[in-house]
């Protein structure tokens, strides 16, 4: 029988983390030093082709350091019109992040992938369209003062799995995607690759 890959996360999001913990998935959070604005900056190309070189650079660099390991990297990019959001360096830019997504509809496009030996095995793309609603200036304040600096590490300044639900008003796409790491086709790549009982 062969033996099952050690399973290694290319990331310490807190949210993915807790949804393949969620999930029962037995895996090791490894953060991957990946240069992102490096990367970002020299790219050109669409929006999702530059998710998935992100996914791609974090899982290789882990896998670098662990050839024998099945690597999962994901990334997440925030696109509304032309503009590809950044997470919010204080909460003073994730005021203006808000404003500028409020009564307008963005897309999360979430790339995954699993890299063993430094080679992609498995590459996926999903997109989810999310409607904001128009907001008060005090709803603004109230939901920046409740949830704190822990939106500093969410694209969009928002955790839909919180507070953040409450700015929407439509959600159009699978909700793990929503959250950074498309599970339920995860789990189906790490099934066919010995990594989950089939």
């Amino acid at each position: 029988m062969p033996k099952t890959p050690r399973l290694i996360l290319a990331s310490i999001s807190a949210s993915r983390k807790a949804i393949l913990a969620g999930a029962g998935v037995p895996f090791e959070a490894m953060p991957s030093q990946v240069d992102e604005a490096a990367l970002k900056t020299g790219f050109s190309g669409p929006p999702a082709s530059l998710a998935s070189a992100l996914a791609l650079a974090k899982a290789q660099a882990i896998s670098a350091q662990y050839p024998d390991a099945l690597v999962i990297g994901a990334d997440q990019l925030l696109v509304c019109g032309a503009r590809i959001y950044d997470k919010p360096r204080d909460l003073t830019e994730a005021a203006a992040h808000l404003r500028s997504l409020s009564g307008q509809t963005h897309e999360l496009v979430t790339a995954i992938c699993l890299v063993r030996g430094g080679a992609l095995v498995w590459p996926h793309m999903e997109t989810a369209h999310l409607t904001m609603r128009g907001f008060s200036e005090d709803f603004l304040r109230d939901y920046l003062a409740a949830e704190g600096e822990e939106i500093l590490h969410c694209v969009g300044a928002y955790r839909l799995e919180g507070l953040g639900a409450q700015l929407f008003t439509r959600v159009q796409g699978d909700y793990f995607t929503v959250l950074g790491l498309p599970l339920l086709a995860l789990l189906g790549a790490l099934r066919g690759r010995g990594a989950l009982a089939a």
